[in-house]
């Protein structure tokens, strides 16, 4: 029934721009991060720090995979009004737990409110929470740069990437997405601990973030067009800086941004994204915030509602 999973969809969705994401240590990810901790902590007695990392991400995936199955499963089992009346309650709930649209625009808003009250300290402390860059010596450009690069990024993390694997796989395939992205923003880390450990989950996120990633930044330039933004900047930057990150993957929704904007994005020593103003300010991250409701409404629209109603038509078993 391609009504359930819409439904679910837009319960997910309206949730979460209602509600946001409060902390709790019921949430779902709170759950999964305590394990992966747990986990990596015991995996690194085994001898081999790669074998151990792949443990770690089969183990942990594969129980993550299995609960929600069985919860899918359970559901259907029921049968008749009830079971679409849980599956869309419940489901909406929990697909709501792997998205965080008003979690993004607080935690930035966070760090441009210290800028805005010249607290650069304070700033800095807080985009630490946000980025894995050592913050201790940016200035004020680029604390604000690393605030719009995270937001931009972070669209696909936290909203278009699980919402694509909803659309694929159902709530497992949201929930195994956002398992794998927690893996590898707790273990991913290239330093002396965790280049072994945390090898396999990097790659895995890596290779789930491909699609997502690519397919995000086309939607943000329509999404430019839709706002009034420069969606022409948007597409040229992205083609022209999208590879430059570390991350084959990152730079293309946070190259949209920059041309979208009209601004620059800059990781010192690293990359330069966009070729326009560097001077960014609270204004900026408004019209990010804004571009990013815009863009994930577009990729509901334009991407996930087709790809769950012609996965419905040809039976796919898990919109069954």
């Amino acid at each position: 029934m391609i009504e359930v999973p819409i439904l679910m969809l837009a319960g997910a969705i309206a949730a979460d721009l209602v509600l946001g994401d409060p902390k709790s240590r019921y949430h779902p990810t709170a759950w999964v991060g305590t394990l992966i901790a747990k986990s990596a902590t015991n995996a690194v007695r085994i001898g081999s720090p790669r074998a151990a990392g792949v443990i770690v991400v089969l183990g942990i995936v594969s129980l993550v995979a299995l609960l929600l199955c069985t919860f899918d499963a359970a559901v259907k089992s029921v049968g008749g009004t009830l079971s679409v009346i849980v599956m869309m309650l419940a489901g909406s709930v929990l697909l709501k737990t792997t998205i965080a649209i008003r979690g993004l625009e607080k935690h930035g808003m966070h760090v441009m409110e210290s800028l805005s009250r010249n607290d650069i300290g304070e700033a800095r402390s807080r985009l630490a929470m946000l980025v894995k860059r050592n913050t201790r010596d940016l200035d004020r450009g680029h604390i604000a740069s690393g605030v719009l690069e995270t937001t931009s990024e972070n669209i696909v993390d936290g909203i278009t990437g699980p919402l694509f694997y909803f659309a694929l796989l159902g709530l497992p395939g949201a929930f195994v997405y956002r398992t794998v992205n927690t893996i590898d923003s707790m273990m991913g880390y290239k330093n002396e601990t965790f280049r072994d450990l945390g090898w396999f989950g990097a790659n895995c996120d890596k290779v789930l973030n491909f699609l997502p990633s690519r397919i995000t930044a086309y939607v943000m330039v329509l999404a430019a067009a839709v706002v009034g933004a420069d969606w022409r900047g948007a597409l040229c930057t992205m083609r022209r800086d999208g590879k430059k990150t570390q991350s084959p993957n990152a730079g293309f929704p946070m190259a949209a941004m920059a041309g979208a904007l009209g601004t620059r994005f800059e990781k010192v020593g690293h990359y330069t994204l966009g070729s326009g103003t560097a001077d960014l300010d609270e204004g900026h991250f408004r019209a990010a915030v804004k571009l990013m409701k815009v863009t994930s409404m577009l990729f509901c629209l334009l991407v996930v509602v087709p790809v769950l109603a012609v996965l419905s038509y040809v039976g796919w078993w898990i919109h069954v």
